[in-house]
């Protein structure tokens, strides 16, 4: 008796703080148990990450809430994570060359814009994630030099920026088509969706769902697209988006 089967919920700036703050762990605790319900008494949607963070990343934030009955999703739909089976799976849309090309676009990025104080994601597959502590400057001056470099080569990647750094991804691999892999596999449908993000890499999600809410925290070029805005930001912010959909 659920109005929705799952909420596909952004991790940074959602569950967990976008920036290098200490997570709500008391949110979280209350974020687990209502998973726990969800499993028990299939009475509500249960949370399903979805995130652009690195597929270890993804499987802690799993074991933290307990996130089991639908695969996660990891590194902007790069990869599915089926955690009940401990099984990872990379899109079937990236191919050796997209690999190829995140590897080149590293090995540029440590050799060009190390030495500028910028440094890497850790544990990224096909994408590429660039942090500076300054992040006006990275957004000004390098973001520009990332984008002439994918054009240059020719790589099929887009440059997109969050509250913290830049990302790099493959056009053809995002949250949206993962969910559609899990949607596929897993039998559910667009009007018994749920989603939850803070960004506007999150738009995927809402593409893919009948239902999107956002944390006080997002941005407003998403807040603009959401059916509900919580009072509260991250973690408490979800807590509150999890009560309107009970």
């Amino acid at each position: 008796m659920r109005r929705f089967d799952a909420v596909f919920c952004d991790v940074d700036g959602c569950l967990m703080p976008e920036l290098q703050t200490p997570s709500d762990l008391p949110a979280l605790a209350e974020i687990a148990e209502y998973n726990r319900l969800a499993i028990e008494r299939e009475d509500r949607p249960a949370i399903v990450p979805c995130t652009g963070r690195p597929l270890a990343y993804c499987e802690a934030v799993c074991r933290l809430i307990g996130a089991g009955t639908y695969p996660a999703i990891a590194e902007h739909g790069a990869w599915i994570y089926d955690f009940a089976s401990n099984r990872w799976e990379l899109s079937p849309d990236i191919s050796a060359d997209d690999l190829a090309a995140g590897d080149e676009l590293r090995a540029w990025a440590r050799r060009e814009l190390g030495p500028r104080g910028c440094f890497l994601q850790i544990g990224k597959t096909a994408g590429v994630t660039i942090f500076h502590d300054d992040v006006p400057w990275l957004e000004r001056e390098v973001v520009p030099m990332v984008r002439d470099l994918v054009a240059e080569r020719g790589w099929p990647m887009r440059v997109s920026t969050t509250w913290s750094c830049i990302n790099v991804d493959l056009v053809h691999v995002d949250k949206g088509r993962a969910i559609e892999r899990v949607m596929e596999r897993c039998g559910l449908v667009r009007e018994r969706l749920a989603g939850a993000g803070d960004t506007e890499g999150d738009l995927a999600i809402r593409e893919k769902v009948g239902w999107f809410a956002c944390p006080s925290n997002a941005r407003e070029g998403i807040k603009e697209h959401a059916d509900y805005v919580a009072n509260d930001p991250e973690a408490r912010g979800v807590i509150e988006i999890l009560e309107q959909l009970l």
